[in-house]
């Protein structure tokens, strides 16, 4: 019989790690089918809540934010590429990508999550913002996203263009935060275990399976 098993993924879709992370966590979901049944939960963390709109250069940011040389932070995008491929995973990330405000990505999120179909537009919204290089503070493209998974577009507009959730948003960021979440990705599972960082599929499974087997 399979475990049932509560994951609350805590993440940006502003964040490689997180779209690596994710990755990571389905495939290794994937080789323990028939021992655990997972309900994963996605929950907004912003690494960049002050952004303005339009966003701002990917490549001055991260050099400014962690004073890192432009050869450093290259570096690191063509390491992050290869990992976000190992999880089939198509990150064009380049010197001329952008990285944006995504509360009103989380507001629709958990509007999703309401509908049954939070899972699919959280792969959506990361591929829209790493493979497509589109802006997912833009709320034509993240109407077109909603629509993409089987979301009714016209109810997505409206969700963002009257500002529900935003509270919801609110209080699940500062309930994370209140938890000792200051990183993403976090992944918690079953309320006691945290898995942070982008993880491989193999040490997924591996805590998983563990943790499986752990519990009563």
């Amino acid at each position: 019989m399979s475990k049932p098993m509560k994951i609350d993924f805590v993440s940006d879709i502003a964040c490689p790690w997180c779209a690596i992370g994710l990755g990571g966590l389905e495939r290794a979901l994937e080789r323990l089918n028939g021992e655990v049944d997972a309900q994963i939960t996605f929950h907004p963390f912003e690494l960049n809540p002050q952004m303005p709109p339009g966003g701002e250069n990917t490549l001055e940011h991260i050099v400014a934010k962690y004073g890192m040389s432009v050869d450093e932070v290259r570096m690191n995008r063509e390491r992050i590429t290869a990992r976000a491929a190992d999880v089939g995973f198509a990150m064009n990330t380049s010197d001329d990508s952008r990285i944006y405000n995504t509360f009103d990505a989380h507001r629709l999120l958990a509007w999703a999550a309401e509908q049954g179909r939070q899972h699919a537009l959280k792969r959506r919204l990361l591929a829209v913002n790493f493979t497509d290089q589109a802006d997912p503070g833009n709320r034509d493209v993240l109407v077109a996203a909603a629509a993409e998974v089987g979301l009714d577009a016209a109810a997505a507009r409206e969700v963002l263009d009257t500002g529900r959730y935003a509270e919801d948003v609110r209080r699940d960021e500062a309930l994370w935060q209140s938890r000792g979440i200051t990183g993403v990705p976090a992944v918690v599972v079953n309320d006691r275990y945290l898995i942070s960082g982008g993880q491989p599929p193999e040490e997924f499974e591996r805590q998983l399976r563990k943790i499986a087997q752990e519990s009563p």
